[in-house]
């Protein structure tokens, strides 16, 4: 019985386990383990994010604490999603897979510790999921319903261990949906099943053409913001800066980019003052949600992003803006002289052409050396060097990886929190053939930003050259949706052309590189046309092609060598057998 003094809370729990443990534990200890951990620091992460509390957990059960059913659900859907995600790259007897229930109860207090039917009954809907899945009570359903989307199957009423009453138990589809091909596939765009929202380059007002870098940079950081809000959909920045200094209908743009909400705006800079308005439209009605304008100093750059970024969240889903708060993912900046040479430079990398390339190399050694401790400055130099390196633009290909790959190092050391810095460092250490490390960047990078485009072109990236091909379109699609209209997808669909090749689907790579190189002239799309052609016997479908690909300031053997970086030789094997049917003879 109760004593007065006894506390008790109204709370939801979510209590989760690892499906066979103890087969896994049998097996390999120490590998298991490795992996155990890695998925304790992801699920303890997505807790945090939906604003819960770990408060118990032994051996591979976890348990936590939320003061909302929604936000609990919500957490529960997010781990499912990112822990499969990382078990599609083990070994199906080292996959880890968790058992996840939610309920929610009136609760004993005792410390940091809670007690009570709504701990165990949790417990024991967890033992009724199935391995990767998620089971809630009634009483669960009854607080999300017409909150959340996820869609869910009775399992009827279920009697549980030491539960004196059947309990009604529902299991959550979390499943992602299918990633279609899409945008400039040539396929429609379906909306996603979460608020979506593309933000239009914010125009330059100044007066000054040389101000179109700043206003640039201030769209990608808004842009940033807004995808660290995992239950948004948020178009990547390339696919909405084809409309820069275009006169556009929200409608049009709104159905070409598959979202349901625009932000447009505007910068003026002037000296040390600058002045931003934003608008939020939704497209279908074009009512306008939210409308503000900023003046400030510059000093005030980046609480002026925060608050649109926060304004925009308040006036979709206000609960979010509620529960999530403010997370900051930049490290502050102490010295804008290096932030604008940084901004410079990322006007420059985003022209791809080599003398833009080696301006912005030059415009981000300065900015180290004003800042040595802006982790933007080194990530943005870890991937213009790699950007020259698998365009075949430097013909010191061995200094500039090194140098790339320390770059990425250093900027991750600097801002751990940046999914850009984990992005860069997995090609630099794919480039390096460190496959372990760039395969857990490109993870790390999602599980920071699940919006981030590039996050999962690197992933699909990494599961090419490790030979997980299926896997790797799976990614490289999600990649295609959130950024569905970029002009320079050519290294998109010719990641997707590779990862068909190499499953001997010579047809449909070779439509993938044809895409690519249509896009743009791209080495990669080159080579993975010329290689399909080669093993489909089209040769003189190839012989035009051949110049383009040895056209190159690097050496074509040492640039072929550095941008296959497989783990397995026989892959490097087959692509280089399907360039030399076709034509190719300057490889070994």
């Amino acid at each position: 019985m109760d004593t007065p003094s006894t506390m008790r809370r109204l709370a939801a729990i979510l209590a989760a386990d690892v499906a066979g443990y103890s087969r896994l534990m049998s097996a390999d200890e120490e590998g298991t383990l490795r992996t155990l951990e890695s998925c304790r620091r992801a699920i303890s992460e997505l807790v945090s994010e939906h604003a819960g509390r770990i408060f118990g957990g032994a051996g591979d059960s976890v348990i936590a604490e939320f003061s909302s059913s929604v936000q609990a659900v919500r957490a529960a859907v997010a781990i499912q999603r990112a822990l499969s995600r990382h078990n599609a790259d083990l070994p199906d007897d080292k996959k880890m897979e968790f058992r996840i229930g939610v309920n929610v109860g009136d609760l004993i207090v005792e410390g940091d510790n809670l007690f009570g039917d709504g701990v165990n009954i949790a417990a024991r809907l967890e033992g009724v999921a199935d391995p990767g899945g998620i089971c809630i009570s009634d009483v669960v359903r009854d607080q999300i319903e017409g909150k959340l989307n996820f869609p869910l199957m009775s399992l009827g009423k279920r009697s549980l261990k030491n539960i004196s009453r059947p309990v009604s138990v529902y299991a959550v589809d979390w499943r992602l949906q299918h990633p279609a091909a899409t945008g400039v596939l040539g396929g429609d765009l379906s909306l996603p099943d979460k608020p979506s929202i593309a933000v239009l380059p914010f125009s330059n007002m100044s007066g000054d053409p040389e101000q179109e870098y700043f206003a640039d940079g201030i769209t990608e950081d808004i842009i940033t913001a807004l995808s660290h809000h995992r239950w948004f959909f948020v178009i990547a920045r390339n696919s909405t800066f084809v409309y820069k200094a275009r006169a556009v209908d929200v409608k049009q743009v709104a159905r070409e980019l598959g979202v349901r909400y625009i932000l447009e705006g505007s910068v003026r800079r002037a000296g040390q003052r600058v002045r931003i308005t934003g608008q939020l439209i939704e497209a279908e009605t074009g009512n306008h949600l939210w409308a503000e304008r900023f003046d400030r100093d510059m000093a005030d750059i980046f609480a002026i992003q925060d608050e649109i970024t926060q304004s925009v969240v308040g006036a979709i889903e206000p609960e979010m803006l509620l529960i999530e708060g403010r997370r900051a993912f930049r490290k502050p900046v102490t010295n804008l002289d290096a932030f604008d040479c940084c901004m410079r430079a990322m006007g420059h990398f985003s022209q791809i052409t080599p003398a833009n390339q080696d301006q912005a190399v030059v415009l981000l050694r300065q900015a180290i050396s004003l800042d040595p401790a802006l982790a933007q400055a080194h990530m943005a130099l870890a991937r213009t060097l790699n950007s020259r390196i698998w365009h075949g633009w430097t013909r010191d290909i061995a200094n500039e990886a090194s140098e790339a790959h320390a770059a990425a190092a250093r900027s991750v050391a600097l801002d751990d929190r940046d999914p850009y810095c984990h992005y860069a460092l997995c090609w630099t250490s794919l480039v390096m053939r460190m496959h372990a490390q760039a395969l857990a960047e490109a993870q790390r990078s999602i599980d920071l930003n699940p919006n981030f485009a590039l996050g999962f072109l690197s992933l699909g990236l990494v599961r090419v050259y490790i030979g997980h091909f299926r896997e790797a379109l799976d990614a490289l699609l999600r990649c295609l949706r959130l950024n569905p209209n970029d002009p320079q997808a050519g290294a998109f669909f010719s990641f997707v052309g590779l990862a068909h090749y190499h499953q001997e689907n010579y047809e449909e790579a070779g439509h993938y590189g044809q895409l690519a190189i249509r896009t743009r002239p791209h080495y990669l799309g080159l080579r993975i046309l010329l290689a399909s052609l080669g093993q489909l016997g089209r040769i003189e479908e190839a012989r035009p092609l051949l110049h383009d690909l040895i056209a190159r300031p690097a050496d074509p053997q040492q640039l072929f060598d550095v941008t296959t970086p497989y783990l397995e030789t026989k892959y490097r094997k087959h692509l280089a057998d399907g360039l030399r049917r076709a034509g190719v003879t300057s490889l070994q």
